[in-house]
């Protein structure tokens, strides 16, 4: 009997998981199933790979040999798919995923006409959700991938660049900060803020720039946050304060003269959207194909 690769990953991610049920909610599996293609790895082997009780699932010796194995096995079909990727002409079905706030609500509008374009085929349901819900989604609930505006450390999921962002100091047309083509971090640090909330991408990556500079999140003026763009957007122009935005939300509102978008001296926020998928599921060949596509765009 020849080697599967599928029994491989089945083998993989049980052990990586702990349980069979476990394993059997990330790979959309019975867990029936699960257990009988274990058992007819062992069969091929002719070896216990794992040792099951009541209590906790333990792996024997061999199953410890066969561990990293296994783990080449599946990253090497991960590696291979999205090579692949580069190369389809054909896809077909429906493509879920969620998307942080930023990449949801102004970076993919603008970027998925040409590749449904392209593959007229496909179907796009995506869920917007900020950066810590949709890790949360993907390590303990079964979705496929996200496209977040920060990495996390999660260590259930993998975390890759995608594609380039900048984020940048927001004032409405009527500040004086509007009419400057730079001001330094000492003012803006004088001024009320309007962030995005606590786990938002954005405001992660805003906080980690201000602490390589030296400030504290608690040496802000915040005088209040909100969970969208939108609603951050409008307090802004309402004068409520300055804020720290991508590039890419204020687009429209900068061509309509409403918001201005500032620079800081000596500093850059500039950073990278990610791709967050399962450590122990496999990624669908469409999201592999809509990774690559975007990830084109930036190069």
């Amino acid at each position: 009997m020849s080697l599967n690769v599928h029994q491989l990953h089945i083998f993989y991610t049980v052990a990586e998981r702990g349980s069979f049920s476990a394993a059997a909610q990330a790979l959309h599996m019975t867990q029936p199933a699960i257990t009988m293609q274990i058992q007819a790895l062992e069969e091929r082997f002719g070896v216990k790979l794992l040792l099951r009780s009541t209590k906790r699932l333990e792996l024997t010796e061999a199953g410890r040999c066969l561990l990293p194995q296994a783990r080449k096995a599946v990253e090497l079909m991960r590696e291979t798919d999205a090579l692949m990727a580069k190369h389809v002409d054909n896809l077909k079905g429906q493509l879920k995923f969620a998307a942080s706030l930023t990449i949801g609500e102004y970076v993919l509008p603008r970027l998925l006409g040409p590749f449904l374009l392209q593959y007229p085929e496909v179907s796009v349901s995506m869920r917007v959700m900020n950066t810590s819900e949709i890790v949360e989604e993907i390590a303990h609930h079964g979705l496929a991938f996200g496209l977040v505006e920060a990495p996390t450390d999660d260590p259930a999921v993998i975390t890759e660049p995608v594609m380039n962002d900048e984020l940048v100091l927001v004032a409405p047309v009527s500040h004086p900060f509007a009419s400057r083509e730079a001001v330094t971090l000492e003012e803006v640090l004088r001024e009320p803020l309007v962030l995005r909330e606590s786990g938002s991408g954005t405001r992660q990556v805003m906080v980690e720039e201000l602490e390589r500079q030296g400030i504290g999140e608690d040496q802000l003026r915040i005088v209040s946050d909100f969970g969208s763009n939108g609603a951050v957007k409008s307090a802004v122009e309402a004068g409520l304060g300055l804020t720290f935005l991508s590039i890419w939300a204020i687009k429209n509102e900068s061509a309509l003269g409403l918001l201005k978008p500032v620079r800081i001296e000596g500093i850059s926020f500039r950073r990278q959207f990610y791709a967050v998928r399962s450590k122990l599921a496999d990624l669908p060949l469409h999201a592999s194909v809509l990774i690559e596509y975007l990830r084109g765009l930036s190069s």
